[in-house]
């Protein structure tokens, strides 16, 4: 089991940075794509970036494209989103997950270990 753990989160305002971290202490070669998805007020979880480790390949969704990227540090096991220019509608909790697949998954079934979440406040 691959236990996964975001850090980053907090209120910020409109216009603002933020940087979440995902740690998967001990990674193996179990988790070979890793992602990012958010679930804001009222709405169904959604896809927001993926990265296929050791390979690089990355992608992410029209809605955060320009404003997001998504990054790892493969000797740190940690995957990184730095989200820049923020607004109010990015306001979620952000999920980390690992997929012990390559590829540049965008559906949550794909993924086999999921974090906690981490809270992301934007105020306009």
């Amino acid at each position: 089991q691959v236990q996964l753990v975001e850090s980053g989160g907090g209120l910020v305002q409109a216009g603002d940075s933020l940087r979440l971290s995902c740690v998967a202490p001990g990674r193996t070669s179990s988790t070979n794509t890793m992602g990012w998805f958010r679930q804001r007020p009222g709405k169904e979880r959604e896809f927001v970036a993926a990265i296929m480790l050791n390979v690089g390949t990355l992608y992410e969704s029209n809605s955060v494209k320009g404003r997001f990227t998504i990054s790892a540090d493969n000797a740190k096991n940690t995957v990184y989103l730095q989200m820049n220019s923020l607004k109010p509608d990015d306001t979620a909790l952000y999920y980390c997950a690992a997929s012990k697949e390559y590829g540049l998954w965008t559906y949550e079934s794909r993924y086999d270990y999921w974090g906690q979440g981490t809270q992301v406040t934007v105020s306009s």
